[in-house]
């Protein structure tokens, strides 16, 4: 361990991030064994048919809105007990095309309205609360605007209200376009992990579980004793049915009934809704965590689990610390080994992503078909790793108490890989956040070069899936940028504006891939001449402790010399009154005389006069003993300080300005693309 107290915090930083992730890991394992060994018996009751309100929460959904408006008008369900509320804040197309389709099923004699309200305040939470106001049925079910009800849903859902206090039946989420792109696969995996792992270890016990926003029926008495739908968060369903648990109601998940649903096949899209769930995850941990931690009715295991399903995104922002300090304590030599061959952060790392524990929790979940998922499991480690900046952002969004805006994930109708959803309205444009996952994209690769410099390739391929995440994430959403005027048809030819935005948006894509060039570029050149050449006086130290030959340790001194020559002509001066130079210090504010490389390398030129002597004693000689006892405490103690000066060379006020100018130029080119956002969106509004 160093002695350096930067050194000393970056290390401990480092081992509780470690043990955090290592507990919400393992409690994930747990809940992969409740799922398993806890089945709780699910009979049904033969309720008959009670009334059922179908709450449709739509907005700008012109390319699903009818394939969702036509399954739910065919459930096979008595007409009039069903009844079907769209409630459509669109200001889109969709308006009039749901107007047309509720007006032929209206005819028809389906139980159907076309709800709007004034204004679209709280968003998707504000339209189920004012549907609510006029909702006098049973039973309320919801769907989003990209699910695919089966026809039967209602009638296998509805018995499964055989108690008295189940106040919410979920059931599981389908992919009707799992197979359209890697990016679809993983997010199915992912999103299967929580129905089949958490959902189902938490429905099966006296954990709390939670709505998932869609594909569920609550009763609407358990919706009006839990205080009804609040608008405080952007997770309405997460507060929602953990307000109604701690009433007393259960919230029942029913695997075995699924409901198709259209992933996102956008990476921008795939993105804002990751973002709205870690952000309003946090939201819900701020808003209802001291209340439930009061609740006397609430056991003590259920608690915990709250705890840990509200928080469970500070994950993301423990991940990116790991990842930001490891490559400063490798390069300070930190020894990171509880043993000789285990290095602590090998331990939490596998513990943390566990690639064995997963696969056979996937074995689990898949049965059969678990060998084709468990392959893109490596993939899902990688996904997973790129999006932690942009939940890390979420959350910090969240903490901070950023105000709240309903960013709604876009959908296009893609159901088989013939789709196409490039030239369709509603695409998203990369956002500022892709510039921090090129930053951290860039500072991985300087972190992999740090790992096998300082004779440390273990952790290289820890270091490079990150890296990799933060590049796939990044480059997916420079790819998958579009710019499309939303409000307006899909046929008509492009504008002169539009154009102009696609010319702007490739140019600044190739000025982005040549910064990020250049950056990696300079990256690996101020390794080469700033910390490489401290690698090599530290081996060349410790060769000087390990030999007894003072020829030996002469050379080991020249190319020391030579290494600090190297790194000294890169570091500022500082002269006393006579003009003289007697300080060159990486550590440019406090600095201190242990990191004064003049000091050092005076001391280097002493110890070679001593080796010289040395050379001229004989083996036997008491004060040749003696000499090579000083050269050794030397080397030990310049050894020491070149390790503590090695971490203030990464922020030197070099690589600080062009951190600055580089930074800068990547948000000049944002700047331009926010530009002609802008301009299409005012277009919009004329």
């Amino acid at each position: 361990m160093a002695d350096n107290p930067f050194t000393q915090f970056v290390f401990d930083l480092f081992i509780l991030s470690a043990i955090i992730i290592a507990a919400y890991t393992a409690n994930f394992y747990y809940l992969a064994f409740i799922s398993r060994t806890r089945k709780e018996p699910r009979p049904t009751l033969d309720w008959g048919s009670p009334s059922v309100t179908i709450q449709l929460p739509i907005y700008n959904e012109k390319y699903v809105a009818k394939r969702l408006v036509d399954a739910v008008c065919n459930l096979d369900y008595p007409k009039d007990k069903m009844r079907i509320m769209v409630c459509d804040d669109s200001d889109d197309d969709t308006v009039e095309l749901l107007h047309n389709v509720v007006d032929d099923y209206s005819k028809q004699g389906v139980n159907i309205e076309h709800v709007r309200r004034e204004t679209r305040q709280g968003y998707k939470a504000g339209a189920l609360k004012h549907a609510m106001k006029t909702t006098d049925t049973d039973l309320v079910a919801i769907f989003d605007a990209d699910f695919i009800p089966p026809n039967w849903f209602l009638k296998r859902a509805i018995p499964h209200f055989s108690k008295s206090n189940i106040g919410l039946v979920q059931c599981r989420w389908g992919h009707v376009n799992e197979n359209y792109s890697s990016l679809t696969q993983v997010q199915a995996l992912s999103i299967d992990f929580h129905f089949l792992v958490e959902q189902k270890a938490k429905s099966n016990s006296n954990l709390f579980m939670n709505f998932n926003g869609t594909a569920g029926i609550w009763k609407r008495e358990c919706i009006e004793d839990a205080g009804g739908w609040h608008t405080a968060t952007l997770v309405e369903d997460l507060d929602l049915s953990y307000r109604a648990q701690m009433k007393g109601w259960k919230c029942l998940f029913i695997p075995d009934i699924v409901v198709d649903a259209e992933l996102p096949a956008q990476m921008n899209g795939a993105k804002r809704q990751q973002f709205r769930w870690a952000k309003g995850s946090i939201q819900c941990a701020i808003k209802l965590l001291s209340d439930l931690g009061l609740k006397r009715n609430v056991g003590i295991e259920a608690k915990i689990q709250a705890f840990i399903q509200l928080t469970r995104h500070i994950v993301y922002p423990l991940v990116l610390i790991q990842f930001l300090t490891l490559p400063i304590l490798l390069a300070a030599q930190v020894n990171l080994y509880v043993v000789s061959v285990l290095p602590v952060l090998t331990i939490a790392t596998y513990l943390a992503m566990g690639p064995g524990a997963y696969v056979i929790v996937i074995r689990g979940m898949y049965h059969k078909s678990w060998k084709s998922k468990a392959k893109l499991l490596p993939a899902l480690l990688v996904y997973n790793a790129g999006m932690s900046v942009n939940n890390t952002v979420a959350v910090f969004d969240a903490i901070l108490g950023k105000k709240n805006v309903f960013h709604r994930t876009p959908k296009y109708g893609i159901v088989t890989q013939k789709d196409d959803w490039r030239d369709k309205a509603y695409n998203l444009p990369f956002t500022q956040t892709t510039l921090l996952e090129i930053f951290f994209g860039v500072y991985g690769i300087m972190g992999v070069l740090i790992s096998i410099f300082s004779n440390n390739p273990v952790f290289v391929p820890i270091i490079a899936i990150q890296t990799t995440g933060f590049f796939y994430i990044a480059y997916m959403s420079l790819s998958h940028t579009r710019f499309k005027r939303n409000k307006s048809s899909d046929s008509r030819p492009k504008t002169k504006k539009e154009k102009m935005a696609n010319t702007v948006y490739k140019l600044s894509v190739i000025g982005i891939v040549g910064i990020i060039v250049f950056g990696v570029f300079m990256a690996i050149y101020g390794y080469n001449s700033d910390i490489y050449p401290l690698d090599r006086i530290r081996g060349n130290f410790d060769g000087i402790v390990s030999s007894s030959d003072p020829v030996v340790i002469r050379e080991h001194l020249e190319s020391i010399q030579d290494d600090l020559n190297v790194v000294m002509a890169s570091l500022p001066e500082i002269t006393d009154a006579d003009g003289e130079v007697v300080s060159k210090n990486p550590v440019w504010i406090f600095a201190t005389e242990s990191t004064n490389f003049i000091r050092i390398q005076n001391n280097v030129n002493s110890m070679l006069v001593d080796a010289d002597e040395m050379a001229s004693l004989s083996k036997d000689n008491a004060a040749y003993s003696a000499g090579m006892i000083d050269l050794d405490n030397r080397s030990l103690l310049l050894r020491a300080n070149i390790m503590d000066a090695t971490p203030y060379m990464y922020v030197s006020p070099a690589n600080m300005m062009f951190s600055v100018i580089w930074i800068a130029a990547i948000v000049g080119i944002f700047a331009a693309l926010k530009r002609k956002k802008e301009q299409l969106a005012n277009s919009d509004d004329e």
